[in-house]
C-alpha cells in the first residue's frame, strides 16, 4: 500500500527518532477508545471574568 502526504510527512518527522509503532486492532486498544469518549463531553467555558483591581495592588506585588 503507497503511503499519501500526511503519512509520508509523518514518517519524515519520526524518521529522525529511534522508535517503534505498533498497531492494536479495534477492542485492543482500548486507551484511545477512552480518550476519544473523553472528547464527546462538552468542554467547560468561561462566560464572564470580573475583576477589581485596588489602588494598592502595585504595592502587593512588591511585596510579594
Amino acid at each position: 500500500k503507497e503511503l499519501n502526504m500526511r503519512q509520508r510527512r509523518w514518517l519524515e518527522l519520526l524518521s529522525d527518532y529511534d522508535c517503534e509503532i505498533r498497531y492494536h486492532p479495534g477492542k485492543a486498544n482500548v486507551v484511545a477508545d477512552a480518550l476519544i469518549r473523553k472528547e464527546r463531553e462538552p468542554p467547560l467555558r468561561v462566560r464572564a471574568l470580573v475583576m477589581t483591581i485596588g489602588l494598592d495592588l502595585p504595592r502587593q506585588i512588591l511585596n510579594a
